[in-house]
């Protein structure tokens, strides 16, 4: 029956159940806030659907080439014999670094610097070194894992069975 629907449709069913509760998610937030609520007429480059238009094409146009092309630099990482696999200790803290700097973005950039300081009493002025070290921390912590590990396998490959 599945490989039926899948001649017919072209994918899974759970793809086809995934996509209507995706849209029925959109619809039922369009319902809750409103159209209204997505275009801002005065200012419109402050309107949530420019900035989610222009989100997916930064994405789909500049970023995931960009990261693509990266990634595919380090797989070339995999031809060279090294007893510890490198990949993985650059992917997971490059990962970090891109998650966090889209999280912490606004704070960076200072958007919304009057509100943040209003609220809070403080400057947007140590977001980004703030960043950078957290960045330079979690490539540095998977340095020291990845050193550790080199360590050990090189450990356990002159020792000598007994």
């Amino acid at each position: 029956m599945v490989a039926r629907f899948r001649a017919v449709y072209g994918s899974h069913p759970l793809h086809l159940l995934t996509l209507i509760a995706g849209f029925t998610l959109f619809g039922a937030v369009i319902a809750t806030i409103g159209w209204r609520a997505l275009w801002n007429p005065n200012v419109w480059w402050q309107s949530i659907a420019v900035w989610f238009a222009a989100a997916v094409i930064l994405h789909d146009l500049v970023l995931f080439p960009l990261y693509a092309l990266a990634d595919r630099v380090l797989t070339l990482t995999r031809r060279i014999p090294v007893p510890v696999p490198v990949l993985n200790h650059l992917r997971i803290p490059a990962l970090g670094a891109g998650l966090t700097l889209l999280m912490f973005l606004p704070g960076i950039i200072a958007q919304g610097g009057p509100a943040y300081t209003a609220a809070t009493g403080q400057t947007q002025e140590p977001f980004l070194g703030r960043w950078l070290l957290l960045t330079a921390a979690m490539f540095g912590a998977s340095a020291v894992v990845y050193a550790v590990r080199l360590a050990t396998t090189h450990r356990s490959s002159t020792a000598t069975p007994e």
